[in-house]
């Protein structure tokens, strides 16, 4: 029962495995298209709608679409007509390799109903890849002694192509020495290589250059090459040669040692270390020879390394060796035959009878500096010297008996030029030819302080900023002498002078080793503002000699001062300052006017002003450079009778300075009526003062036509000489019928802001000067021209307060500050 079980299902199993190859063998049958590579793209495959038994309606209306197993969509479907056309450039290489069957698999799919249909397109292969080598080009390296029938395997080539397209055989250029046969190896390939067939002499040829040759089987055949190059090693088969057997030379005796004797060459036809030739002596050399000449062992060159001596001996015979490095060492032999030629070779010379000793650089002509004497070995005329300078020198030769000699000065000597002369002396015999020698003798030159220090500039100017701390360095002057020793050592020292009639030592130290001044205590712009110091430097010669140079310290501003306010004064009235104006005043309207001074200068003094606080911030404004206060609207009757006004004044420095002022406004009916009636009053002209107020006004007008001819003159001078400049300076020493030519005028034009105002400086540079200073403001109802000399912070202050007690607050239109230099 279980043989007839197994028996029954055997059957199936094979009924089954037949239907399904049968099957697989219809589909493939139907479905297989087979293409060669490199297909132009729109090549067609096949009709796959009807070899799918699909119509062209249907290729539209099932969606027929083709999709690549392979990822890359190679194929597409030619809707119009169904068929299979190649979409893409297909290589078989780069798709399959080496191996010979090459198949890409396409699944085609249609809808409704949906079915899936597996198609396969086999990719052949064309002759599209030639043979190639690793390697372009082979080297090998053969010896010339190799036996015969020798093989040297050689590359491999590769052909990317399959079946009778890929590689076949290999090919060898014609030649004298080498054949080409071939090694079966693993997996049927062959391997080349190559084989001697005729001796290798390097000395005929060195290098062989072959060609080998890797063809394939495809149609037309494909080839590639690979050059081959052969470089023969030698061997040592060949000795070294001479030139000739025998050399003549002949040399001087007084030929010095380094003296070239004669080159040797040998040759040897082999390469390498066979053909590197060594020369040396040979071994029988006397060990005299040896000790007077040497041989470069790979030149061949002979040189004099002793001295030679015709008395002594007047010829050598030398035995050359020359070998090669090859193994085993091949040899060669020449002889040398050297001459000695007799000749004057003793030379003259010159010997010290007394050491030099330091000359003085103020030393008299004629001074005796050494004693020298002239020596020669030979004899007769060859020992007859003669003794020169070789150069000019402020030195001579002075003979005093036979062949000595006295070294003198002859011209003057200066040892900040030359510390050290090296006086070169030539010695010459009368010899035929005649020899010489030269002798340099030392001479050192003492030092004589000739030179004063010297500062690296006669000036020094120096900016220093005020408040600084005591003690601090403000400058280092330096000086150099080109004297030496004690003659160049220098000290510093301050030159007593007065600043403000009180001694510069009271400002300022110097120290006397590396010239650093230093600062005595703190200074204030506003009381001095530049001074000058002498400063000495002198050095330690005896007699010393001393320069002096200038130092001018300018001292730079700070922003230390406050602004102080000058009205409205609050000296007389408190804090406060109490203002009057009319409750029908309008918008614009001049309640009061602020005026504030800054001790310092430049933009520390630009002063600002700021409504700080205000009863009503709507009801009035400050300008902010004049310091006006006006309304802003017209009073109206709800607005409070009193008001309370806290104004900020500031500089333009850096930290900012500020001060305040409080300003209490009251608010009057018809206030204004009474102020008009006292101007009346007091404009009208009385009788008795009709003339004299007449003279007044011409008088006012002349100087004020001349004022304004004279302000035009400057401010036109002015632009033309610098248009970036705002200021117009007169030195009074620029007038030659000024008296004192010590003092200076300046008068300057500047701007803060909207206030224009003329500075008017004079004084000389080092004295505290005084200044004018008028400022017009255009914000002004009144154009009034006020010029003020201070001479003091506090004496201007009780000036101004006696001016408010006396003016109305709208004619305050004038700032004042005071600048010392």
């Amino acid at each position: 029962m279980t043989k007839r079980t197994g028996y029954r299902d055997w059957r199936w199993q094979s009924l089954w495995w037949y239907n399904f190859f049968f099957l697989w063998s219809t589909i493939e049958g139907q479905t297989r298209y087979s293409i060669p590579e490199e297909l132009r793209q729109g090549s067609v495959v096949g009709n796959l709608a009807k070899d799918l038994g699909l119509g062209l309606s249907e290729i539209f209306d099932r969606k027929l679409r083709v999709a690549s197993e392979a990822g890359k969509q190679y194929f597409s479907v030619d809707a119009a007509k169904g068929e299979l056309v190649v979409n893409d450039r297909i290589d078989r290489e780069a798709l399959c390799g080496q191996s010979t069957s090459c198949v890409l698999s396409l699944q085609v799919v249609v809808e409704n109903p949906l079915q899936s249909h597996r198609i396969e397109v086999e990719i052949k292969d064309i002759n599209d890849n030639s043979p190639s080598f690793h390697t372009q080009e082979m080297n090998l390296k053969i010896p010339e002694s190799v036996a015969l029938a020798r093989r040297f395997p050689l590359e491999i080539a590769e052909d990317l192509d399959v079946g009778s397209n890929s590689l076949k055989t290999y090919s060898l250029s014609k030649n004298d020495h080498f054949s080409l046969k071939f090694k079966d190896i693993k997996g049927g390939q062959s391997v080349p290589e190559l084989v001697l067939e005729k001796s290798l002499d390097r000395e005929k040829d060195s290098v062989h250059q072959l060609l080998l040759t890797a063809l394939d089987g495809g149609t037309p055949v494909r080839s590639g090459t690979c050059k081959i190059t052969i470089s023969v090693i030698d061997v040592n088969d060949n000795f070294p040669v001479f030139n000739e057997n025998v050399y003549q030379v002949s040399m001087k005796e007084n030929s010095t040692k380094g003296t070239f004797v004669i080159k040797l060459t040998a040759t040897d036809a082999d390469e390498g270390p066979n053909g590197e030739v060594k020369y040396s002596f040979g071994s029988r050399t006397p060990d005299f020879v040896l000790s007077l000449f040497e041989i470069n062992d790979l030149t061949g060159d002979i040189v004099l390394k002793g001295e030679l001596d015709y008395e002594a001996s007047t010829s050598f015979l030398i035995d050359i060796t020359a070998k090669d490095k090859g193994v085993p060492e091949m040899e060669g032999h020449c002889r040398v035959q050297l001459n000695v030629e007799d000749i004057n070779d003793n030379a003259p010379n010159i010997v010290l009878t007394s050491k030099p000793s330091p000359v003085r650089e103020d030393a008299p002509s004629g001074t005796v500096v050494a004693l020298i004497s002239a020596r020669d070995m030979d004899s007769g005329d060859n020992g007859k010297v003669k003794l020169k300078l070789a150069k000019r020198y402020p030195f001579s030769l002075k003979p005093s008996f036979s062949n000595n000699y006295e070294l003198v000065t002859s011209g003057p000597l200066d040892r900040e030029i030359f510390s050290q002369y090296d006086i070169e002396i030539k010695s010459t015999d009368s010899g035929s030819p005649p020899l010489s020698s030269t002798t340099v003798i030392p001479i050192s030159i003492t030092d004589v302080n000739d030179n004063p220090p010297i500062f690296t500039q006669p000036i020094y100017n120096v900016y220093l900023k005020e408040n600084g701390l005591p003690g601090s360095i403000l400058y280092s002057v330096s000086a150099s002498d080109l004297d030496s020793g004690e003659n160049a050592k220098i000290s510093y020292s301050i030159l007593d002078s007065k600043v403000q009639d009180v001694s510069v030592s009271s400002y300022v130290y110097i120290n006397s080793d590396n010239g650093s001044i230093y600062s005595m205590h703190s200074f204030d712009y506003e009381k001095l503002k530049v001074f000058q110091i002498q400063v000495q430097a002198k050095d330690q010669g005896s007699p010393s000699l001393s320069t002096n140079a200038t130092v001018h310290v300018f001292i730079l501003d700070q922003n230390d001062n406050a602004p102080a306010v000058i009205y409205p004064s609050s000296a007389a009235l408190g804090s406060l300052s109490h203002q009057r104006m009319p409750r029908s005043a309008k918008a614009g309207h001049l309640v009061t006017k602020v005026t504030a001074v800054d001790a310092d200068s430049g933009h520390n003094a630009w002063i600002s002003y700021k409504l700080a606080e205000a009863t009503d911030a709507s009801l009035f404004t400050v300008n902010l450079y004049t310091g006006e206060v006006r309304t802003k609207r017209t009073v109206s009757e709800q607005d409070d009778s009193s008001q309370r006004l806290l104004i900020e004044i500031k500089d333009d420095g850096e930290p900012v300075q500020s001060a305040t002022v409080t300003v209490s406004i009251l608010m009057e009916d018809a206030l204004h009526e009474p102020i008009l009636d006292i101007r009346h009053k007091v404009t009208e002209p009385s009788k008795k003062t009709g003339r004299i107020t007449l003279y007044l006004i011409l008088s006012l007008a002349s100087v004020s036509v001349l004022s304004l001819v004279t302000f035009l003159i400057l401010a036109v001078k002015c632009i033309r000489n610098s248009r970036s400049s705002g200021s117009c300076c007169m030195r009074r020493t620029d007038c030659d019928d000024y008296k004192n030519p010590n003092r200076n005028l300046q008068i300057q034009l500047n701007t803060d802001g909207p206030i224009k105002y003329v500075e008017v400086l004079g004084g000389d540079m080092l004295s505290q000067s005084q200044s004018f200073r008028s400022c017009m403001s255009p914000m002004s109802e009144y154009s009034d021209f006020t010029l003020i000399k201070p001479s003091s912070t506090t004496d201007f202050k009780e000036v101004i307060s006696v001016l408010d007690a006396s003016l109305p607050d709208s004619t305050w239109t004038f700032e004042s500050q005071q600048v010392s230099f």
